[in-house]
Parts: structure tokens; C-alpha cells; sequence
């Protein structure tokens, strides 16, 4: 199929975009292109017009600050994963993008435009979730920062407003001591995950994310539980669906191994990283 017909428009600057999103209700951004191409492909999405934004400059940069790691709008997947700045400031950025689909979509789709997808089984928001993370977003009004607790809000749905623009993100630095992990099931390499878990221990705080298991990324708790219980114990803030990929049953029983393993790796890296001080 075809796209159903839209406006294009090109702006060069953050704020010559903000205007057109602003002068064009239901315009949707065009940045990588991974996602919303196929759904306008198959007229699953019909927007009147596409905000292409790949022309405007300063939008893909990587850079390290004191609090972590800043992605640009236009970065895209691979050159994130192959930044040993960013790996080294927060490691769970490539542990997480090197299951991102395939090389071919990781050189095109950006981190992100995967963000606010808000694609509960993506990678990129269950990290941004564990780490308690934020989007920076602007339009005509200013920008503000929308911390990742309040940006995934539904599936395939983000909290910002239609006439923003997701300026970038901010991925925490790993604190000194801590641990952090990922791992998921796919039936095939490259295929969303059946389920995925990504671990962070600092001190005594355990906390996991998890992806294709619940309608949002979804952040829980697990300090002070029993690594027997911990899968048992995330279930409890979960709600694993069955679809034609997978029965409920099974992404549970995925829950409680991923969990238990994520973790454990977690706890290993820890470890790992205070004897190589």
C-alpha cells in the first residue's frame, strides 16, 4: 500500500518546526522513520502532514555531562551503541540497543524517536524508565522536561502535547557502585521481545524494568525480596497478555527467569566493576 496523501514540510531550525506543528493540528514528526513509515505505509496512520525534521541542525549529538548521558533528536541507534563515551557514563545503553532490531534499523531509527513511540515493547523506554530518565521537549510556549515516570502514559502513547517537538534525552550516569544488566527472549534475533528485563542495583536498591509484558514500561522494586521470589514478586506489579507470539502463561514464566537472571547479572557487574577499581 501506499500512504494516504499529506503536506510535507522541512524546517531548519527547532523553532521554524515548533511554528509548523503549532500551524498544522495532527502533523506528526519524521525522524528516523523506522516506526511511522510502515504505519503510514499501511494506512494505519494518516497524518495531514509530516514535520520532517532530519535538516535541522544540532539535533544529533551525543554528550556527556555531569548528570549523564544527552542524546539529541536525530541521534540514531547505532551511533549511540558505538559511543564508548556514553557506554562507559551509562553501560546499560548498550546492553539494551545491541537487541534494537536489526544494523540496518539501528543506522536509521533514532533513540529518541523511539522513546516517545512509547512502544511498551521496545528497548529504549524501559531503560529511560529504570533510570529514571527525562525527554526535553519544546514548541511555541518554551520547553520542558518530562521525566520518563510521567512520558509513557498508554500504549503507543506519550504524554507530550501534539504540537511538541522531542528535543532530546537525558540518560542518567551510573552511580559509583551500582550494577546494572539487560536480557530478553525474542523468537528470533532482531524480533520484538517476547519479554526483556533490565536490572539496576545500587546499595541495597534492586529495581528491574520490563518490556512486552505490560501496556507501559513498568519500573519495579524488588529491594530486600529473596532472588527465589523475585520473579514471583514483579508478577505482582505486572500484566502479562497473551497474543499469537506468546501465551500469558509463558511471559510470565519468562518474567520469573528474567528476572531472577537480569538480576544476578546485575549484582556480577557490581562486583565486577569495584575489582577493576
Amino acid at each position: 500500500m501506499k500512504p494516504a496523501p499529506f503536506r510535507y514540510h522541512r524546517p531548519a531550525t527547532p523553532a521554524e518546526a515548533w511554528e509548523t506543528l503549532a500551524a498544522d493540528p495532527g502533523a506528526k514528526v519524521l525522524a528516523g522513520g523506522q516506526s511511522l513509515v510502515p504505519l503510514l505505509s499501511m494506512r494505519l496512520a494518516s497524518p495531514p502532514a509530516l514535520v520532517d525534521i532530519n535538516a535541522v541542525a544540532g539535533l544529533d549529538a551525543i554528550e556527556i555531562r555531569d548528570d549523564g548521558v544527552h542524546v539529541g533528536a536525530l541521534v540514531r541507534h547505532a551511533d549511540l551503541l558505538a559511543s564508548p563515551e556514553a557506554g562507559k557514563v551509562q553501560p546499560l545503553l548498550a546492553r539494551a540497543l545491541v537487541h534494537v532490531a536489526h544494523p540496518t534499523i539501528r543506522n536509521r531509527g533514532t533513540s529518541v524517536g523511539s522513546l516517545v513511540h512509547a512502544d511498551s515493547a521496545a528497548e529504549l523506554p524501559a531503560v529511560l524508565a529504570l533510570l529514571g530518565g527525562s525527554v526535553v521537549a519544546g514548541s511555541v510556549r518554551g520547553t520542558r522536561t518530562v521525566p520518563a515516570e510521567q512520558l509513557f502514559v498508554g500504549p503507543l502513547e506519550s504524554s507530550l502535547r501534539p504540537d511538541e517537538l522531542a528535543l532530546g534525552a537525558v540518560f542518567p550516569a551510573l552511580p559509583e557502585g551500582a550494577g546494572v544488566a539487560f536480557g530478553e527472549v525474542a523468537r528470533r534475533h532482531g524480533d520484538y521481545a517476547l519479554c526483556g528485563v533490565a536490572a539496576l542495583v545500587h546499595g541495597d536498591t534492586v529495581k528491574a524494568s520490563y518490556l512486552s509484558v505490560s501496556d507501559v514500561p513498568t519500573v519495579v522494586d524488588l529491594t530486600g525480596v529473596p532472588e527465589e521470589e523475585l520473579g514471583d514478586v514483579a508478577l505482582q506489579h505486572l500484566d502479562p497478555v497473551g497474543d499469537i507470539h506468546a501465551t500469558a502463561d509463558y511471559r510470565a514464566q519468562l518474567v520469573r527467569v528474567l528476572t531472577k537472571k537480569v538480576v544476578r547479572q546485575a549484582r556480577l557487574d557490581r562486583l565486577d566493576d569495584r575489582e577493576a577499581r
